[in-house]
C-alpha cells in the first residue's frame, strides 16, 4: 500500500494513553510532525547529528528585512529537502506581518511524493524567548 511509506512514528510532542502505550502519529500526520520537528531544531542541537535542524534559529538577532526573510526562507528549503524524503516542496513564504508580536510567520506548500497530495502549514518562528 503506497500510504505504508508515509510511516509512523512517535507523536510529536511524544505522549501516552492511560494505559502506558506510546501515542503514534501515521502516514500524513507523521509527515507534518517531521517537518515541525526539522524546523525546530537548531542546527548543531542533537549531539549525534549535529547536522540535522534548520539554520533559521542563526538568525534570531538578524534585522527583519526583505534579505532576512529570503534567508529564512532558503534555510527553511533547504532543511526540508536535506532531512524530509518523503516530501517535495512546492513554496515557502516568509512573513513579518506578526513581527511586532515576536514572530515571523513559514508558510509551507508541500506535496507527499508517494500520494501527490498537496498540504500546507504555517510555522511560527519565535524571536523572543519564552514562547511555545
Amino acid at each position: 500500500m503506497a500510504r505504508d511509506f508515509l510511516g509512523t512514528g512517535w507523536r510529536f510532542p511524544p505522549g501516552a494513553d492511560a494505559a502506558g502505550t506510546v501515542s503514534l502519529s501515521r502516514f500524513e500526520a507523521d509527515i507534518k510532525e517531521a517537518i515541525w520537528i526539522i524546523l525546530s531544531t537548531a542546527k548543531g542541537e542533537r549531539a549525534m547529528r549535529p547536522e540535522f535542524g534548520c539554520g533559521i534559529h542563526d538568525l534570531v538577532f538578524a534585522p527583519i528585512n526583505n534579505a532576512t526573510l529570503r534567508e529564512v526562507e532558503t534555510s527553511v528549503f533547504t532543511a526540508l529537502t536535506e532531512f524530509e524524503p518523503r516530501i517535495e516542496i512546492i513554496s515557502v513564504s516568509a512573513s513579518d506581518r506578526e513581527a511586532k508580536n515576536g514572530k515571523l510567520l513559514i508558510s509551507i506548500d508541500y506535496r507527499v511524493i508517494i500520494t501527490n497530495n498537496e498540504f500546507n502549514m504555517v510555522f511560527p518562528f519565535y524571536l523572543s524567548e519564552g514562547r511555545p
